[in-house]
């Protein structure tokens, strides 16, 4: 069903809406059958870069390359990619066969060719049995496979996903992600899935750009962008992070209340560290800092404190085993940092 893998090479693009930038500057690679996840917050430009590469919008500055072709230029009936929208875009007073059969039918093809294509499409989405229902009949799920099945129908080249999962409760949005990754994979077609959860991201991108205010903030694996964020705003952004202003100084990092951490490999001019909340231990005595326990969460297998220090409030994170007794409010305790797990940055204030 699918055709030969391509990649999209993506070189300086820009794209205004007019006096406002959307994007700028975007330059990134994504290889042939790749899972690839655009994050970031709204109004981040995910989206519109998304619907550029789909040929969507206003024709942007800069190449758009799918394979070897340019596509900047083409109408998006040319480019051959597929896209599901976060609305699913159903036709309500269609079948589920003729919603998947619609895109081969405006491509003239012969009917048979299309009963031949409509049927494979739906059983790759486990769908076949519901080929004579309406979309009103469908769970939120059956109807986002039917929008799967009506774009894969088509044999694109590159296959886009608008935020799919937005408008499923949470236990269907965490099985159908899997069930998402797997048919990605069987198909084999490049992909690129716009979300602005950083889990979903996580738990299905090979590699992902990380997008704030139209500019490409970092491009990696999910665990590399998490534990080497290039700047505070992915730390942020990919989970919980806690930053502490300081300076290094003979090797050490020094924060502004004059607490000295060792934090692994020197960086010269940083000026922030990183800290994962797991990656702090408390204890009742000799730590690298210490504080007051303020406020406390039993959030089932860990147990989240905040706890106040003269370098500002820190999150930590420890894991809950029955019979442990947890640090009440008031607490006076001290934090041990894993300087290993330590991320120095150096970043304009």
């Amino acid at each position: 069903m699918t055709q030969q893998k391509v990649g999209i090479r993506i070189q300086d693009l820009h794209l205004s809406f007019g006096e406002t930038k959307v994007l700028e500057g975007i330059n990134m690679d994504i290889e042939p059958g790749e899972f690839f996840a655009f994050l970031g917050p709204s109004g981040s430009g995910k989206s519109t870069l998304l619907r550029a590469i789909a040929g969507f919008g206003p024709t942007p500055l800069g190449q758009i390359f799918i394979g070897e072709r340019d596509v900047a230029d083409l109408p998006p009936w040319r480019r051959n990619v597929g896209m599901v929208f976060q609305s699913y875009a159903l036709w309500p007073h269609m079948s589920v066969r003729k919603n998947v059969a619609f895109g081969l039918e405006e491509r003239k093809m012969p009917a048979s060719e299309i009963a031949t294509k409509v049927e494979a499409a739906l059983e790759t989405v486990g769908l076949w049995h519901l080929a004579d229902r309406m979309p009103a009949q469908l769970s939120g799920g059956q109807q986002q496979r039917v929008a799967l099945a009506r774009t894969i129908a088509i044999e694109p080249q590159v296959l886009l996903l608008d935020e799919p999962l937005s408008n499923l409760d949470a236990a269907l949005r965490v099985q159908m992600r899997r069930e998402l990754l797997a048919l990605q994979r069987k198909l084999g077609l490049t992909t690129i899935f716009v979300t602005h959860d950083q889990e979903e991201a996580n738990s299905t991108a090979d590699r992902m750009a990380v997008l704030d205010k139209g500019v490409i903030q970092q491009i990696g694996t999910p665990q590399a962008l998490y534990d080497h964020p290039a700047n505070t705003f992915v730390a942020g952004f990919l989970g919980t992070a806690n930053i502490i202003e300081g300076q290094m100084i003979d090797g050490m990092f020094t924060t502004a209340s004059g607490q000295r951490l060792n934090a692994g490999t020197p960086v010269e001019g940083a000026n922030r560290i990183v800290l994962r909340p797991q990656n702090i231990k408390i204890t009742a005595s000799n730590g690298d800092i210490s504080g007051t326990v303020t406020h406390r969460e039993f959030l089932g297998s860990q147990v989240r404190y905040l706890i106040t220090t003269p370098d500002g409030q820190l999150v930590v994170d420890t894991l809950h085993s029955t019979g442990n007794l947890p640090y009440e409010a008031g607490a006076h305790v001290y934090l041990k940092i894993e300087s290993q797990c330590a991320q120095l940055l150096v970043e304009n204030t």
